[in-house]
């Protein structure tokens, strides 16, 4: 079982959650960054509090603008209404403390990889670059992301395992456009002989949508469409603080990339959408959530579902759900993909040991001990019992 994950794969910046912070500061946005163990970071999220914007900044920045959007929820509340300016530097001063210098050297040179595509690589479709949501999206999804509501989001979906959600989303015309968009840019690659970076370590075929240009649309579709279905549905594995994302399409067929292993995503959260083109077989299987320590666990009956691919159709599930791809036996088929990364979670996550909330094998172990527990309790009151009698 392959159990490898993004070439992308990086080490997010780590939020810290209760960590010392380092700025002082008035309430008129005056103030410099300086020790001060007074301000640190919320543990809960300020939930009423409206995040500024840093997407203007994000070819000054060494981290994605949704992660300083993400963190500042969770300054303390006197940073709340400083300027711009000042939270910018107070959180950049933190996340640089906890990002190794190496791997901030790794980020510049995809930065400087990224820009040199960007600039030499005409895009086709420009309508793409820009989010256009009643072009890219069905009406039964928007209806359920304006309702914004538990109800309105199960009302367009079908649950056919516990966690995994499927529902109609994309237009056959943007899927066309996106699709042609890909062909394009893969003609680009190979006239120029310019060598890029595959979406990840399992997928030999497919580009990284980001790289091209298509990542502010992405962050767009992360933040404003899928952040408020995952709130719903994943808040126990950062679906309410998704801050960073890795867009690509794989590409599937007899002449591209036939199956898929079995695996995990470097994930919170995955959005996986077919764009189309005639083919069969390709149907991906899911085998259970886990955490790292029961990646290899065996599958339980009940979490065994098979999903064949409909184009526009997408699917929500958790990036832990183990799953694969069987072959593709003809024709081609392409996806969309979306992994949804919270750095927030993944900062708690190093002091968790129980996640009996979403590892079915943690979970199957908690039930476990405690039938052991009320089993023990029993047979101790029936001695005592007997005794007693006795």
């Amino acid at each position: 079982m392959s159990l490898e994950t993004s070439a992308d794969r990086r080490k997010q910046p780590q939020t810290p959650i209760a960590g010392n912070g380092n700025a002082n500061a008035n309430g008129n946005g005056n103030g410099v960054v300086a020790e001060d163990n007074k301000l640190r970071l919320r543990v809960r999220a300020n939930e009423n509090h409206k995040a500024e914007s840093y997407e203007d900044l994000q070819l000054q920045l060494e981290f994605s603008p949704l992660l300083f959007s993400s963190l500042e929820q969770y300054l303390p509340f006197n940073m709340l209404h400083v300027s711009r300016e000042l939270k910018l530097q107070y959180m950049r001063h933190i996340l640089l403390r906890y990002s190794p210098e190496g791997e901030r050297a790794r980020v510049q040179r995809h930065r400087e990889y990224r820009q040199k595509i960007i600039s030499n690589y005409q895009p086709l479709h420009r309508e793409l670059y820009t989010m256009h949501k009643a072009s890219f999206f069905v009406p039964s999804f928007l209806k359920a992301i304006d309702e914004n509501t538990n109800e309105g989001f199960r009302s367009i979906m079908t649950e056919p395992s516990p966690g995994i959600y499927t529902f109609e989303m994309l237009q056959p015309h943007f899927c066309e456009l996106l699709l042609s968009e890909v062909e394009n840019f893969e003609r680009w690659v190979h006239e120029t002989k310019f060598r890029i970076m595959r979406p990840n370590t399992m997928n030999k075929y497919g580009a990284v949508l980001d790289d091209f240009g298509l990542e502010t649309m992405l962050s767009n579709l992360m933040e404003n469409f899928i952040c408020p279905m995952s709130r719903v549905f994943f808040p126990e594995v950062g679906g309410s603080t998704l801050d960073s994302h890795h867009g690509f399409v794989v590409e599937y067929g007899m002449d591209r990339d036939v199956k898929l292993g079995f695996h995990v995503d470097d994930s919170e959260v995955t959005l996986n959408v077919c764009l189309g083109r005639q083919f069969s077989g390709g149907e991906l299987f899911f085998r259970g959530v886990r955490c790292d320590e029961h990646v290899s666990s065996e599958t339980q009956p009940e979490e065994i579902l098979d999903y064949s691919h409909v184009p526009g159709r997408a699917v929500l599930h958790r990036g832990r759900h183990r799953h694969g791809a069987r072959a593709t036996t003809s024709g081609r088929r392409v996806n969309l993909l979306l992994w949804c990364r919270s750095s927030v979670f993944r900062e708690l996550k190093k002091y968790q040991k129980d996640f009996s909330s979403w590892c079915g094998e943690c979970q199957r172990e908690k039930k476990e001990r405690q039938r052991l527990a009320v089993g023990a309790t029993k047979l101790e009151l029936f001695k005592r019992l007997q005794k007693s009698t006795s």
